[in-house]
């Protein structure tokens, strides 16, 4: 009876390998043109966060424009406006103004 039920199976064949073929091929593509270069924005984020210096015209992810005047381990200390002075957390800054000032025009 065992040995019919057997018999009555398709034959063996690479459809199998070739899926397992095809997924890993995908998980391999997305690791190349997903998730590596999140990984290497979120580096470039972090060193850029430690290589703050006094002085710089940063804008923050919420958008606020200002002078760093004070920095710290965790947090910086932005100018933005005279004697307006606000602190927020490095993870906070988004990036750097180059070639512009933050003052406001009097």
């Amino acid at each position: 009876m065992f040995a019919s039920l057997f018999l009555q199976a398709a034959p063996a064949s690479t459809g199998g390998i070739t899926q397992v073929i095809l997924l890993v091929g995908m998980g391999i593509v997305m690791y190349f043109f997903m998730f590596r270069p999140q990984q290497k924005r979120q580096a470039e984020a972090k060193k850029f966060r430690a290589a703050l210096a006094k002085g710089s015209n940063v804008v923050t992810i919420g958008g606020l424009h200002g002078k760093v005047v004070d920095l710290n381990d965790e947090t910086v200390t932005v100018e933005v406006d005279k004697g307006v002075r606000l602190r927020f957390d490095r993870s906070a800054i988004a990036r750097e103004v180059v070639g512009k000032t933050t003052a406001p025009a009097a």
